[in-house]
């Protein structure tokens, strides 16, 4: 009976233990449990997790820092304790003096981890290293990218990853990341790193300078595993509470469509603070305002909710003219019916914070007017690229940059430089200079190729004899030879196939037959046909001076642009055998297709080779761009144009090129729009139907007689057979255009200006000379320039006006 009576007061005593060790918070969440070293292995014998440190001194920073973790770990179901080894017997964690400086993680009576005290520096270090050594399985620690890809390509299809990246264990940003992994550690796969070489490797910018980053990538939603997760930046700092306002955004759907009343609609967006963008969409634009919703919804994700409206299916009274409906997360705030042209104007709104006005009708101008017009901005979304990347900085050390005296010196020493001539206050010229180093980046290390720059706004007199009037300019100086202007798109690829093709001499001497062989075969220059698929070759026997002479002179004239050769040795019947052509001729190698064409040349001067040239390099079922759309207008036929929202596909070329092969189609320019590589194509449609119809669609459009535009009938398949036959009704007038287009001439918003001289004119503002310009953009003032170019553009703005 005793004995009974006994084991039931021991057992009592020690569920009380267990109870004040397991519920220290519930009184004093500073509470450092103190206990002998039998109470301590008592309790262990729960299989509870527990911090143990074994001690001889209590007057210790490290006893200060670990009762104030004691509260927050408890709230995990981690007790911490201390055991006072001058007060008991010889243990193994009390017998050495090296041990009185590590603390213990047991999980029951297993020990988990030995922590140095010097790693528990502070209570977030303590934290922070304990929890990591809890989810030590659930959390991948790595420091290489090739680590990264392996647990990507692991969870695409299956979980979502956040990747965090901390300065260094222990930190404050480190515990926040334990603690809302603890909670949230099975929904995602968290992967840490502390190597800054790997967020490059990925994307990051400015990983150098932050103290810790969470990049959540969307790989549950990936099947194709060749293709990459998208990722999504959380851009406030790493606590808690943002973090867990992060996953939670990052767990809401993509994008959702309603059809009630704006007002009364709420989503975890508003409810965390976030504004609610509604794109208005309609049943025969469905599909497109879908899209336009979804890339709006995953660039904005994490700092928007995006829902897709459906006017057609709800009765709600919205002003006709708005596409787009702002809410704000405050109570009590009225929607604001907006009209945005296009998806960057919404991510624009958001992302640049820029105020909501009331949209007015556009004002137009008479020609008379302009010139009263504030001209400060001219091309809103060349601006807006500037601002949005105003704080990239720039590897301007890649480039050097000119002056007066320099200029030729320079020039005349180097055997290849390529100058650029722009203006560092205008908005045109700083878009293209970062384009301008991103080819400079890929060609480093190229030899005998020098990157240079030269700002007009400071040497306006050498851009002067140089012949610009208009900014940005890139001209290629070779020794002995004439400048080359770059004409092309200012754009980094179209730049980087020019500079490239323009290494090579052109038109090439070709000297032997093999020689001959090896160019047409793509050999020759292997490495170029990715920027050049044809390759032009001159052939004429050895007497034909004069035709020779005209086709390198057209060889010079198109050099940046397509791979020209010419051969003229006495064997050149040799090739014309072969190739069963009269001498002079060109043969056309087009290596995709890998085939040889031929065009006779007789009584042909430059200029005609150059028109032969550029009309045999034209596609017979092209898809149209904004590069090559005028060289087929050029050609003065109606376009007969195929629209699709993405590639062709196998139906879509079986249908179509046999019109183009068997010659039905010779006086029309069949061929093809991708409105996902070209959008603009989107702003055509609409100006032709009001409206985004439904896709694909074959559309004819007479630019040049009558300005009409013809639709193929939507409820008809797009086949050989009722192509025919619907180009034979337009044909005989039986069917009707849906619009015929205005014969108003087509100009840019705003004239431009001759800008070196209204710098230089001493006449007032409205006596200078315009001069019409070649350049599609227009040309805007900005206020934020490139750091680099702004100190020095003081220092030699005083020396141009002390000269003068």
């Amino acid at each position: 009976m005793m004995s009974s009576r006994l084991s039931v007061w021991m057992y009592s005593i020690f569920f009380v233990l267990i109870c004040m060790f397991y519920k220290c918070t519930a009184r004093n969440r500073d509470t450092l449990m103190e206990l002998s070293l039998q109470e301590y292995f008592s309790i262990l014998q729960t299989g509870k997790t527990s911090l143990v440190y074994f001690s001889q001194d209590d007057i210790t920073v490290f006893l200060e820092e670990l009762k104030k973790a004691a509260g927050p770990l408890c709230s995990y179901g981690i007790s911490v304790a201390k055991v006072n080894c001058a007060k008991e017997e010889a243990s193994k964690y009390c017998g050495k003096e090296n041990d009185l400086t590590k603390a213990y993680l047991f999980r029951g009576n297993i020990l988990l981890r030995e922590f140095p005290t010097d790693a528990l520096f502070d209570v977030n270090a303590i934290i922070a290293n304990v929890l990591f050594a809890l989810l030590f399985n659930e959390i991948k620690y790595i420091t290489s990218l090739d680590d990264f890809e392996n647990i990507e390509n692991a969870m695409k299809g299956k979980t979502n990853i956040a990747l965090i990246y901390v300065r260094a264990i222990g930190t404050p940003e480190h515990r926040a990341v334990m603690e809302t992994a603890f909670v949230y550690g099975t929904a995602y796969q968290f992967v840490l790193t502390t190597e800054t070489a790997l967020l490059e490797g990925i994307g990051a910018e400015n990983s150098d300078i932050i103290s810790g980053s969470l990049f959540f990538f969307h790989c549950k939603v990936v099947l194709d595993l060749t293709q990459k997760c998208r990722k999504t930046l959380l851009e406030q700092p790493l606590t808690i509470l943002n973090i867990h306002r992060f996953l939670k955004l990052m767990d809401a759907p993509l994008l959702t469509e309603i059809t009630d009343d704006p007002e009364k609609v709420s989503t975890i967006h508003l409810q965390l603070g976030l504004p609610l963008i509604f794109i208005l969409s309609q049943q025969t634009t469905y599909e497109a305002d879908k899209n336009t919703a979804e890339r709006v919804a995953w660039h904005l994700r994490g700092k928007a909710g995006i829902t897709l409206l459906l006017k057609d299916s709800s009765d709600l009274n919205i002003p006709a003219h708005a596409n787009v409906i702002f809410k704000r997360a405050e109570k009590g705030v009225p929607v604001d019916f907006l009209f945005l042209h296009d998806a960057n104007s919404i991510i624009s709104l958001v992302e640049n914070n820029v105020p909501i006005q009331n949209n007015e009708p556009v004002k137009e101008y008479e020609e008379g007017e302009m010139e009263t017009l504030n001209l400060g901005i001219q091309d809103d979304q060349v601006v807006e690229t500037v601002y949005r990347d105003r704080k990239r900085n720039l590897p301007l050390e890649l480039i050097i940059e000119l002056t007066e005296e320099t200029f030729n010196s320079i020039i005349m020493n180097t055997s290849s430089s390529i100058v650029l001539f722009y203006a560092n206050w205008e908005a045109v010229s700083l878009a293209f200079l970062q384009s301008y180093v991103d080819v400079a980046i890929k060609l480093k290390g190229v030899s005998n190729m020098l990157f240079t720059r030269l700002n007009c706004g400071d040497w306006s007199n050498v851009c002067t004899k140089q012949n610009v009037t208009e900014y940005p300019v890139i001209k290629i100086f070779k020794a002995g030879e004439k400048p080359v202007i770059y004409t092309g798109m200012l754009e980094t690829e179209y730049l980087l196939k020019f500079i490239r093709l323009n290494r090579i001499s052109c038109p090439v001497k070709i000297v032997t037959i093999e020689e001959a062989e090896e160019y047409l075969n793509g050999e020759l220059y292997k490495e170029l046909t990715s920027y050049s698929s044809v390759s032009i070759l001159g052939v004429f026997s050895s007497s034909m001076t004069k035709e020779k002479e005209n086709f390198i002179e057209a060889g010079n004239s198109l050099k940046g642009y397509v791979i020209t050769g010419f051969y003229s040795e006495e064997d050149a019947l040799i090739l014309s055998k072969k190739y069963a052509v009269t001498l002079p001729a060109l043969l056309l190698a087009r290596h995709k297709e890998g085939k040889i064409d031929s065009v006779l040349l007789s009584n042909s001067d430059a200029k005609d080779i150059v028109q032969i040239i550029k009309s045999a390099l034209l596609e017979i079922f092209p898809e149209i761009t904004v590069e090559n759309l005028p060289f087929y207008l050029r050609l003065q036929k109606p376009l007969l144009i195929f629209f699709r929202d993405g590639n062709l596909n196998d139906k879509d070329e079986i249908e179509m090129l046999p019109l183009v092969k068997q010659k039905h189609l010779e006086t029309l320019i069949p061929c093809w729009l991708n409105l996902k590589t070209t959008p603009v194509g989107r702003g055509i449609l609409k100006a032709y139907f009001k409206h985004l119809p439904p896709l694909p669609l074959l559309v004819l459009v007479d630019l040049h007689i009558q300005g009409q535009v013809s639709a193929f009938p939507l409820d008809q398949t797009i086949n050989e057979k009722n192509i025919l036959l619907w180009l034979q009704r337009l044909e005989t007038g039986l069917e009707s255009p849906i619009t015929t287009l205005s014969d108003e001439e087509w100009k840019p918003p705003l004239p431009a200006y001759n800008f070196l001289s209204r710098m230089d004119a001493t006449v007032p503002y409205t006596e200078i000379a315009q001069f019409p310009t070649k350049n599609m953009f227009s040309c805007a003032k900005t206020t934020d320039l490139q750091q680099h170019d702004k100190g020095h553009s003081e220092d030699k703005s005083v020396i141009r006006k002390e000269r003068a």
